[in-house]
């Protein structure tokens, strides 16, 4: 073996993760994770791994349909989808020692509320537009709050979240002249 293979056998095993491969990685300890949970639960479903918007994003999924039982683990208002979300970020941080913002998605939960929050958010946009007056949002999560934040500025309106903890919400009002 030559001097400059030695120095490539270096620089490969030594070589940095892609920001992709780190995604992946998550993605594959947060399923190992909810793989056991759902064993243990005796759930059945599949789960999707994917990197898409600069993070991990999982789906879990059953091709049973209405034999499905996964709605056990979106619970009332995706409470308990969200609690699942964190406990998936926490084993990845626990097994990397780096922060996970992983997104999951449980029998479509989030994509449906996704739509529907898109929906209600162009309602308060032509509502403020028409009116002039500022609305607000009852209380959401984080994830809610920023779909209606994205959808406020692409309508050139003004959005902000406020209150505390549970009672976060969102406030859009017209853009000051």
């Amino acid at each position: 073996m030559t001097e400059d293979n030695v120095d490539e056998n270096v620089e490969e095993k030594t070589a940095k993760p892609t920001r992709a491969e780190l995604l992946e990685e998550e993605g594959d300890i947060a399923a190992d994770y909810l793989e056991e949970l759902m064993d243990i639960a005796d759930i059945d479903g599949d789960i999707d791994i994917d990197v898409g918007d600069g993070r991990a994003q999982l789906s879990i999924v059953c091709e049973d349909g209405e034999q499905s039982n996964l709605r056990t683990l979106v619970g009332r208002d995706g409470k308990t989808l969200g609690a699942l979300q964190e406990l998936s970020r926490l084993a990845v941080q626990t097994s990397t020692g780096q922060r996970s913002w992983l997104m999951l998605d449980i029998d479509g939960f989030r994509n449906n509320r996704r739509d529907e929050l898109i929906k209600k958010a162009q309602k308060a946009i032509d509502g403020v537009k028409e009116s002039g007056d500022e609305f607000a949002f009852n209380p959401m999560n984080s994830f809610e709050r920023k779909i209606i934040h994205d959808q406020v500025a692409r309508a050139g309106l003004v959005s902000e979240s406020e209150g505390e903890g549970d009672g976060r919400h969102v406030l859009v009002r017209p853009v000051d002249d």
